[in-house]
């Protein structure tokens, strides 16, 4: 996912909104004469609960909540204006034509405006599906051109030194008695899975018991759109494992379940292992990349590192079923080796010889004449 790079109001320079179904007033997005779209029949929830993960979700809303602040004169980063409730049935042609305007002024690349485009044309055919928005008005008010362009890929490569001072740190992670603790070997697995698998946040914790072939070295993981895949993890990714496993045990549940403050794993009432929410992966990464002294290190930039790492010794669509893409494209999208790669790919192509050219026979030159 694409952050924005940042939280502007509208520009001076905005051409105010068609005042066709949504008056340019203080009364904002809602009409006078609309009333409140109700949750069973809202396409804001419909649209969002129907995506496959709690990522495209939440980089969705953020989408729809930027227009809705659009729409009402807010600024994008008022968290208290939402597009839930808001009558999006009542969009035409000429406003989203004004979204996509104020959208083209914002300083966001241009992967980032097309994903609000997509958002605004998942939550209007959602009204289409409802029956609140009729064909012909839908056709219309999607018929938005995508915007061009390129930017380098998001995020970093993590250099395997990294990784290393990473796990180091949880190495370092001991109990009084001087033996790594239970988060230790649990954060150090979880990195060399992440390194090892590139898996995204949901995928890890997703993780059963079950899902690990350990005879086999083969994880089984659900992606998005409940697409299951099987991963091969490599020997290092392994060896961290086993360690993890022989303190965590070989009962059902979580794979990397939440811990007590002691290291031990955290059950629920019924003795549950407690499975862990994707932002304590991010959490656990940031705790050690300040204990190692390294660069700050996100999950996504090791799902990145594992795409970038592997295209080199796979081929694309090989290294797309691994990284659970449904297109090659997308994966390709996700190569941020470093330059210093590119300059030595180049610098192993042929050198020409320097010499000038033989002088060429005139095609009425017999053979063997000198010229």
């Amino acid at each position: 996912m694409i952050e924005p790079e940042s939280e502007p109001a509208l520009g001076p320079g905005s051409r105010p909104l068609p005042a066709t179904a949504f008056p340019a007033s203080a009364a904002g997005l809602v009409p006078a004469t609309a009333a409140a779209v109700a949750p069973a029949r809202d396409p804001y929830l419909l649209y969002l609960g129907r995506l496959g993960s709690a990522d495209s979700r939440r980089a969705m809303q953020i989408c729809l909540d930027h227009i809705t602040r659009m729409l009402t004169g807010d600024r994008l980063d008022d968290a208290t204006v939402t597009g839930q409730g808001q009558p999006w049935h009542h969009l035409r042609y000429e406003h989203t034509a004004w979204i996509r305007e104020q959208i083209d002024q914002m300083d966001w690349s241009p992967a980032y405006r097309n994903k609000h485009l997509a958002a605004l044309r998942g939550v209007l055919k959602e009204a289409w599906k409802l029956g609140l928005l009729s064909t012909d008005d839908h056709q219309r008010a999607v018929a938005l051109a995508p915007f061009a362009g390129h930017r380098e890929p998001a995020g970093q490569h993590v250099p395997d030194t990294v990784i290393g001072a990473l796990i180091a740190a949880c190495d370092a992670d001991r109990s009084s008695a001087g033996a790594v603790t239970g988060a230790g070997l649990r954060d150090a697995a979880i990195i060399a899975v992440l390194d090892a698998c590139g898996l995204r946040r949901a995928e890890l914790v997703a993780l059963q018991y079950a899902d690990y072939d350990r005879a086999r070295r083969l994880l089984t993981v659900i992606g998005k759109g409940d697409k299951q895949r099987r991963i091969p993890v490599n020997t290092f990714a392994a060896r961290r494992l086993e360690a993890w496993l022989a303190r965590r045990g070989t009962h059902r549940g979580p794979l990397f379940p939440r811990l007590t403050r002691g290291g031990t794993v955290r059950t629920a009432p019924d003795g549950r292992p407690w499975q862990m929410n994707p932002q304590a992966v991010r959490d656990i990464l940031a705790k050690r990349t300040e204990q190692a002294a390294t660069t700050p290190v996100r999950p996504h930039d090791l799902r990145r590192t594992f795409i970038s790492n592997l295209l080199p010794q796979a081929d694309a669509i090989m290294t797309a079923r691994l990284a659970g893409h449904a297109s090659p494209s997308t994966t390709l999208g996700y190569d941020v080796r470093p330059d210093e790669e590119a300059r030595d790919a180049v610098e192993r192509l042929r050198v020409p010889t320097v010499a000038p050219l033989l002088p060429d026979k005139t095609a009425d030159q017999p053979p063997g004449t000198a010229s």
